[in-house]
């Protein structure tokens, strides 16, 4: 039996839910006999999740498990306009992130967390913000949360073109043993198991991945990942769960390369010019999430959380342009442990008759990092440029209120304010180029508020607008004390949700970001600095069609603007134009698939908008099916999949910058330069699932 409940009542979930309830009569004290007892039929009373604005997206694990195998990134890419990209380096190197006219590099302006816990580094020796997410295993995911903006109270640094949570299960109904392989030698296995779910829920899984990639020097890309998870109740008012992850990789890179080369067939697309480009990473991750329900209908909840983290990284980017001998290799190492948590309390109110809830916490943040900077030649250290010592704190009080007003309005908003403290110690002396050395401090207020109309007629309205900010490197902040530490960005949103029939989406969305102050890629330091302020302005539309149980269609489109308020200028590599289209099939007798394409447009290289990146669209094809025939006990599935399934020639990472080969002039050439995209890709296996 199904119950409509109203939205007053369902935003107090945070999650989908299905609130299920068997009660059993017994009264032995009347003489009643066992056969008398009376049950009461399951009832389940289902409603969809309540959002803040039109533009968040909630990945559902049912997606997740239609997408190519083994890169936690490409899940990104169902949220619209979010595109993930390559960037030299699949087992332990952060991709290129594109959204909402940022290309945040490796992270800068997206906050990625796993169960709350983030995943983005500060002050890292590759670049501000750096996310590497290659430490997830996909089916461990439960679903992935991507909030767009800085409208959401919970989220602060990073947090400004958008913010993604990977939540991960507590448990699995049964065991998991997957096996493939495919193209380019590659191999990946895994197991997902839950050893008891009865007095607590366990999860345990492993992944191991491999592949030596396209590339005429065999990038030997190489990921170890493990998870352990165990969630209890300590009494019937609380709730307690720890978790565990372990993650190795290792890689050689094919590196960025010169078109001019490839243009003039003096190098092939998959060659490299320093096949030592490459690197290893190890992150070890431990958290603790505990919450207590009170009598009063309060909540006390906490999340502790812990890293070690290690990055050796060599790259070279311009090849001969600074040092004509032995070549511009930088060697790059980030060692560091990092802790913190989410402290508060969670309290249900009522305000005009309608429920609300009121959330004030803490959240706190300490990473104490040594950080390298050096040139290399073939990954033999030559010279330390910057050694340093970096401890960077910051402490965040938060107000988050979620309240109807009335049954056709809803307000979900607050503030927070962050308060950084950072202390570097130069660890290289006067010989080196950079010497970084002081303390310094900084603050900065954020206020969101987001308002909720209808629905009317199916059709929800939002408006959103806040505040947020990307913090800038420790180093930069000790140095000059004049810049601008947390600069912050202002947004803007005005949004459409719309059901017209049961089986139609509409979502739309108009935005307006406002940056204090960019950073912008330099490639010949393998940096970013800051620039000016900046504003983007664009819209997103998004559109879901389920017309028959067994077939979904889904388009996004999205188009930004992204400009230098003192020049017109356009912000260099800003994405402009990206649409997503998928074709999902789900067939009674055991067939389900998908065929995807995913278009990025044209973008501006730089500011005088002369040099252009090529756009590309790729198509990916996703089958799996359940074979009738099973084992003694439990069942197979077999899947496959083909990534750019027409073998388009494409480019992931592309930047323009100068760079020199023996016999070119000193100044070196202007030119781009891009880590390929991958050619025609198969890969398929089996899946054994055993009953628990």
């Amino acid at each position: 039996m199904h119950i409509a409940i109203p939205a007053s009542i369902l935003f107090l979930r945070p999650t989908f839910f299905s609130l299920s309830f068997m009660v059993f009569l017994a009264t032995p004290c009347l003489g009643h006999s066992p056969e008398e007892v009376d049950t009461l039929p399951e009832i389940i009373v289902e409603g969809k999740r309540p959002i803040a604005a039109s533009s968040q997206r909630i990945i559902l694990n049912e997606e997740i498990l239609l997408q190519p195998q083994g890169r936690p990134a490409d899940l990104l890419r169902l949220a619209p306009g979010l595109i993930t990209l390559e960037h030299s380096g699949g087992a332990g190197k952060a991709d290129q992130f594109l959204l909402r006219g940022f290309d945040a590099d490796h992270g800068r302006d997206l906050a990625l967390h796993m169960d709350g816990m983030p995943i983005n580094m500060r002050s890292h020796a590759h670049g501000q913000g750096y996310a590497d997410i290659n430490f997830i295993i996909p089916e461990t995911v439960e679903e992935i949360t991507v909030k767009k903006g800085p409208y959401h109270v919970e989220y602060g640094d990073f947090a400004t073109a958008g913010a993604a949570n990977y939540v991960t299960r507590q448990s699995v109904p049964e065991t998991v043993l997957q096996a493939a392989g495919g193209s380019f030698n590659t191999q990946r296995y895994y197991f997902m198991t839950s050893p008891f779910q009865e007095q607590f829920r366990t999860l345990v899984a492993g992944e191991f991945y491999y592949t030596d990639g396209p590339y005429d020097f065999n990038n030997r890309n190489t990921r170890y990942n493990g998870l352990a998870k165990i969630t209890l109740e300590p009494s019937a008012a609380s709730q307690l769960s720890v978790t565990f992850t372990q993650h190795y990789g290792r890689w050689n890179g094919s590196g960025q390369i010169p078109l001019r080369e490839v243009e003039a067939s003096r190098l092939d697309r998959f060659s490299s010019l320093d096949p030592s480009e490459g690197g290893e990473s190890i992150r070890s991750t431990g958290q603790l999430d505990y919450h207590y329900d009170l009598p009063s209908g309060g909540t006390a909840f906490a999340k502790l959380w812990a890293q070690y983290y290690y990055l050796s990284l060599f790259t070279n980017f311009t090849f001969f342009l600074n040092n004509p001998v032995n070549g511009d290799g930088i060697e790059q190492t980030d060692r560091r442990w990092l802790t913190g948590g989410d402290f508060g309390y969670r309290q249900t109110l009522r305000l005009f008759n309608h429920e609300g809830l009121m959330t004030a916490g803490l959240q706190t943040r300490f990473d104490k990092a040594r950080i390298r900077l050096g040139t290399q030649q073939k990954r033999n250290s030559l010279a330390i440029t910057q050694a340093s010592d970096i401890f960077e704190a910051s402490y965040s009080p938060y107000l988050k209120l979620d309240l109807q007003f009335l049954p056709w309005l809803r307000f979900v908003g607050g503030g927070r304010v962050d308060v950084f403290t950072y202390h570097v110690d130069d660890r290289c002396g006067p010989g080196c180029t950079i010497t970084p050395d002081g303390t310094a401090s900084d603050a900065i207020a954020s206020g969101k508020a987001n308002l909720i109309l209808g629905p009317w007629a199916r059709t929800e309205f939002f408006l959103n607008v806040g505040t947020g900010f990307h913090s800038n490197d420790a180093r930069d902040a000790v140095m000059n004390t004049s810049a601008t530490t947390l600069p912050r960005a202002i947004g803007y949103e005005l949004g459409i949700r719309s059901q017209p029939w049961s089986w139609a989406d509409v979502l739309v969305s108009f935005w307006l970001l406002d940056l204090q102050s960019e950073l912008v890629f330099v490639g010949d330091e393998g940096t970013t600095e800051p620039r000016g302020k900046t504003r983007r302005l664009g819209t997103e539309l998004s559109v879901r069609l389920n017309p028959v149980e067994w077939l979904t269609w889904r388009g996004d489109l999205t188009y930004t603007n992204a400009e230098f308020r003192n020049t017109g200028n356009p912000v260099p590599l800003a994405p402009e134009l990206s649409a997503f289209s998928s074709i999902t099939t789900r067939f009674p007798f055991g067939l389900s698939g998908t065929l995807q394409m995913l278009t990025v447009g044209s973008r501006a290289a730089s500011e005088e908008r002369n040099v252009l990146l090529e756009p590309f669209t790729v198509f990916d094809l996703v089958l799996r099916y359940k074979i009738p025939v099973s084992p003694p006990t439990g069942r197979l599935e077999a899947f496959f999949s083909i990534r750019n399934l027409t073998n388009t020639k494409w480019r992931q990472a592309q930047f323009l910058y100068e760079s020199r080969l023996p016999g070119e002039p000193n100044a070196g050439i202007s030119d781009i330069h891009f880590v390929p995209g991958t050619p025609r890709m198969f890969m398929g296996g089996l899946t054994w699932i055993l009953d628990a």
